[in-house]
């Protein structure tokens, strides 16, 4: 039995099959909900999840391989310790992802509180229930990916109210700026760029758009985390009105 290990539905297999089944797993689930995140612009993406979500299922994989080995020497070994200290030493990575955060906001609570399911999932490839791993992995990218959208859709239109955004570059940087308002807003009303100085390649970003005071704090604030952003500022515009004319 030492040379077999359980997987979901195909029962006992040879541990290398087994084990390669596993990590396999985690790294198609992790990369996934990874690329949900990345596609996001946030700090945890593809790489960061897969390895929490193999990191998982390894620590996991080995004590049940170390439980079946000590098993006749009737030691007393519970598997149950291996999730518990996976969930405290996650902590630390979540811990980070909220620390990261400037703007004088608390952000990055979805990114820590992504790790730490993605442990989970990893733990849950680990003792042998790669389905069950998939069924909430399709689970956390609905709750990633239409949460905001039904609660923006109940947020009242007329709340909604209009902003200049003044972005300071060096350098090029209004795909990945238009890419971050994008995320939070359907369309943007107006985006010009003006160079300001060619040998530092200094640029301004004018970006006018409309959006639920609520958001455009945690938007300005990711906004700024861009690399080649150098300072944001932002103001409301009362009468607004929007011309498509050349």
């Amino acid at each position: 039995m030492q040379n077999l290990i359980h997987i979901e539905l195909l029962g006992n297999v040879s541990i290398y099959l087994g084990i390669g089944i596993k990590i396999i797993s985690a790294i198609f689930l992790g990369g996934l909900i990874g690329l949900d995140r990345e596609k996001k612009m946030k700090s945890a993406g593809i790489k960061t999840n897969i390895l929490i979500c193999l990191g998982a299922t390894l620590y996991t994989s080995i004590s049940l391989l170390n439980l079946a080995q000590f098993h006749t020497l009737n030691t007393n070994i519970d598997p149950n310790r291996v999730a518990a200290q996976i969930v405290s030493g996650i902590g630390f990575l979540g811990a980070g992802a909220i620390l990261h955060s400037r703007g004088g906001m608390v952000l990055g609570l979805t990114t820590a509180a992504t790790i730490w399911v993605v442990a989970a999932v990893g733990y849950t490839i680990g003792i042998g229930y790669p389905l069950i791993a998939c069924l909430f992995t399709v689970t956390i990218l609905i709750v990633l990916n239409l949460i905001t959208p039904i609660y923006k859709y109940f947020e009242k239109e007329k709340d909604h109210k209009y902003y200049h955004l003044e972005i300071l570059t060096r350098g090029p940087a209004k795909s990945s700026i238009k890419q971050v308002v994008l995320n939070e807003i359907k369309t943007i009303e107006e985006v010009y760029e003006e160079i300001l100085n060619n040998e530092l390649d200094e640029r301004i970003l004018n970006v006018k758009i409309k959006i639920h005071p609520h958001d455009i704090k945690r938007m300005i604030v990711t906004i700024k985390d861009i690399l080649r952003v150098e300072k944001v500022n932002y103001r409301m515009i009362p009468n607004f009105v929007y011309s498509d004319d050349d």
